[in-house]
């Protein structure tokens, strides 16, 4: 099996094609990249900018390149020896609109009997038969649906028509009566609906590769890029939305012969894929966990716990209480359809009532740790959250004692629907509940919400990262780590910045609440996010930021939220962020403030990359992060990249001109293109994994580890060497008489400067960059 070294993430959609990432591959080669990993390619809803709402698994997106597109970027892929691993989208599809998606518009037209209706997740007799689809203002806007061009039309809205159901002059609401689906007013999706959909989004609906018609029509495309040599891997989609995650991945590994697989699966602290899955790893949120954690000064955690407290009233939020509260909004709203669709599935002579069983299963998946248990692997998390359960709520011990034996059951016989339909439920809750609101309510630190993250782990010492390092690379040595993707709510470097305030505690309490005396938001927890993401981009756009306040303020859904947007706060808020810019005073704080972070805030950016990129893992950059990216959540994070001034800045590098201050985007681009080439072209001084102790009065400000095998001690690998606190490392007076032993001649891939073997100096390392990667002089020559 072919496996990448590196990867580099690119988003492609109608105004970055297949084409134009063709047109990146010299220059990603040049950088140093191994693989290059694409987002999905299959057709999907157009206009789409992400490509999972496919609505076509058979072919590939003509917005986006089509085949001729995909063969043109394989062959520049392979022609420069660079692999390529693609997203699928096993779990749904894109529905909004039925005539592009000839399934849905199949099941929508023909109903039960549509040679598709297998294809889909439609509970027929909770609908009487009939489908449900949310998308009227309300129930008795029915009087606004029309027939045109033998379609029923709801405003912009079109639905094919079942066979012999209309003749012309026939009342539309009387027509829409006899069709195979029910539209309804878009707010009953929380609870009335009856299909399975992707989270909370009416759009996408739920597809059921466990059937093996469904598997191999959805994968015959796929396959053929494999056939064809097309692709290398594949990285897959939300798994735990699968009804047989495990089943889906053998079946999947048999039909492309066994080649690399990756997961997008969120591992919760202490939590590991389960032993049956084969494939190589996740995605490595796991990873950007640990790496984020331990660049943030732990002696920083009881001011920013003060200066929550005191914003939220006085009283110190209980995280456990914080995601109890929004798991159970999210099954009693948003996802209140799919309880009351496992409550069917209860036996009708346990004599419950079904919002009594919702009830249950609501408060046994609200008191999960973790996305989803794996059965048999998982029984012990499953009794555990029912525990729980009860002992929030003793009143519904009956119910959930009832329930166990069902949820345990979870095979692929008839009887365990209940059991497999409740293990693909869990998991949207958590994503729901946790990273799409608890997230944006938990706001002491930012840079600990994020995806895969348990923000109550605020900090980790280099101890603690090298076992963990040393666990992936014995566990997980495929596996992947990132520091972005498109999903995270910060990118890196954002986070990195506001990483810093944990070493400046008094200076940000001072900042935040001089904010809210000049431009006051009555909520307190929402203030200290925004004005720590602002100060994590600043300087930037004013529409962005708007558009980020709105976004924030609505997920975490204390104030305003989506269903029925608070207007008034709205407007409060939108004023808050135009202080910024028009608040002289205001933004001369700010600016003072972010000057000050700034260099902190780069260091810690080129110490988690060189660390991201040289620890065990195959590293992902995202598109353009080789330059600094200051991003907030979707969409900003998918802004288009330059990728002519990458060229050009990298081949300036590549000249030898290096960046006189570490401050320089280009700075990153080196550290970037260094670590990436040593990586792909000396892979054998990437073997192994042993921590590096400096001595001195600094040293704990030093992160450092061998990538030698052990079998020489330390003097066969590359050594990483990064500064971490940098602002206490500042306050110290620097590095002083901090030193670090060499067991060989070594040299710095950054700065090409040349070190004996010996004793040296961390400051003389150190001088250039807050950085070092070095390698044995032996491995130069060689």
């Amino acid at each position: 099996m072919r496996t990448p070294v590196s990867t580099y993430r690119l988003q492609l959609n109608a105004d970055f094609t297949l084409y134009d990432a063709a047109q990146t591959v010299e220059y990603l080669k040049l950088l140093g990249v191994d693989w290059v990993y694409l987002s999905p390619v299959l057709t999907a809803e157009k206009g789409s900018t992400h490509g999972y709402d496919v609505t076509d698994p058979g072919s590939v997106d003509a917005e986006r390149g089509g085949p001729e597109g995909f063969l043109a970027f394989s062959t520049a892929a392979r022609k420069a020896g660079l692999g390529v691993l693609v997203d699928i989208v096993p779990n749904h599809m894109g529905v909004a609109t039925p005539k592009q998606n000839a399934w849905w518009f199949s099941l929508l037209r023909d109903g039960a009997d549509s040679p598709w209706a297998k294809a889909f997740d439609v509970d027929w007799a909770a609908g009487a038969g009939r489908i449900r689809i949310p998308v009227l203002s309300n129930d008795q806007d029915r009087q606004a649906l029309a027939i045109e061009d033998g379609e029923l039309c709801y405003y912009e809205h079109r639905f094919p028509l079942a066979p012999g159901t209309y003749s012309p002059g026939d009342d539309p609401e009387e027509v829409h009566a006899r069709q195979h689906y029910e539209l309804i007013d878009w707010r009953r999706a929380n609870y009335d609906l009856n299909y399975r959909r992707f989270f909370a989004v009416n759009s996408l609906a739920g597809v059921r590769v466990e059937d093996a018609e469904v598997f191999t029509e959805t994968h015959t495309e796929i396959q053929r890029w494999f056939l064809q040599d097309l692709v290398d891997g594949l990285r897959i989609d939300h798994p735990d939305g699968l009804a047989d995650p495990s089943g889906y991945l053998q079946q999947l590994g048999a039909l492309i012969n066994g080649k690399y697989v990756l997961v997008e699966k969120i591992l919760e602290p202490g939590e590991s894929l389960p032993t049956d899955f084969t494939c190589a790893g996740t995605t490595g949120y796991d990873a950007l966990a640990d790496i984020d954690r331990v660049f943030i000064d732990a002696a920083g955690q009881p001011g920013l716990d003060a200066l929550d407290a005191s914003i939220r009233g006085g009283h110190a939020p209980d995280y456990e209480q914080i995601i109890y509260r929004t798991k159970r909004g999210v099954t009693d709203g948003i996802l209140h359809s799919e309880m009351l669709r496992l409550a069917r599935l209860v036996p009708a002579n346990a004599a419950l009532s079904v919002e009594l069983v919702a009830d249950a299963i609501s408060e046994i998946i609200a008191a999960f740790p973790i996305y989803r248990t794996y059965l048999p692997e998982g029984e012990t998390t499953l009794r555990s959250a029912c525990f729980l359960a009860t002992q929030r709520r003793p009143d519904l011990q009956g119910a959930v004692g009832l329930l166990l034996p069902l949820l345990l059951e979870a095979g692929p016989e008839d009887g365990a629907e209940l059991g497999r339909r409740f293990q693909q439920t869990s998991g949207m809750v958590m994503a729901k509940g946790v990273e799409d609101c608890a997230f944006f309510r938990h706001t002491r630190l930012g840079t600990l919400t994020e995806v895969g993250g348990d923000p109550t782990e605020f900090a980790i010492a280099p101890d603690e990262f090298h076992q963990r390092m040393q666990h992936r690379r014995q566990h997980l040595p495929l596996s992947m780590t990132t520091l972005s993707t498109h999903d995270t709510k910060r990118s890196e470097d954002t986070r990195a910045r506001i990483s810093t305030l944990a070493e400046v505690t008094g200076e940000w309490e001072k900042f935040l609440l001089r904010a809210q005396q000049l431009a006051p938001l009555p909520d307190g927890p929402l203030a200290n996010l925004l004005w720590q993401s602002i100060a994590g981009v600043w300087p930037a756009g004013r529409e962005r930021l708007h558009s980020y306040a709105q976004k924030a303020a609505r997920e975490a859904g204390n104030s305003t939220n989506w269903a029925t947007p608070e207007l008034n706060f709205e407007q409060q808020l939108a004023t808050t962020v135009d202080a910024a810019f028009d608040n002289s005073e205001l933004r001369g704080l700010l600016d003072s403030l972010v000057a000050m972070m700034e260099p902190y805030g780069a260091s810690n950016s080129l110490g988690a990359k060189l660390v991201q990129l040289t620890c065990p893992g195959v590293p992902d950059v995202y598109q353009g992060t080789e330059f600094w990216d200051r991003s907030l959540t979707d969409p900003d994070n998918r802004r288009p990249v330059d990728f002519n001034a990458r060229r050009h800045a990298l081949k300036d590098l590549d000249s030898g001109e290096l960046p006189p201050s570490f401050l320089l985007e280009t700075t990153k681009l080196l550290v970037t293109s260094r670590a990436l080439r040593l990586r792909r072209d000396q892979p054998q001084l990437f073997s192994g994994y042993t921590p590096v102790i400096a001595t001195g009065p600094a040293a704990d400000h030093l992160l450092a580890f061998s990538r030698a095998s052990g079998t020489n001690g330390i003097t066969d690998g590359a050594l990483t060497l990064v500064t971490r606190l940098p602002r206490g490392l500042e306050r110290r007076g620097g590095w002083n008489q901090t030193s670090v032993h060499l067991d060989v001649d070594m040299r710095d891939a950054l700065t090409e400067r040349d070190y004996c073997q010996g004793q040296v100096a961390i400051a003389d390392i150190l001088r250039n960059y807050p950085v070092a990667l070095l390698t044995p002089r032996t491995a130069q020559r060689s």
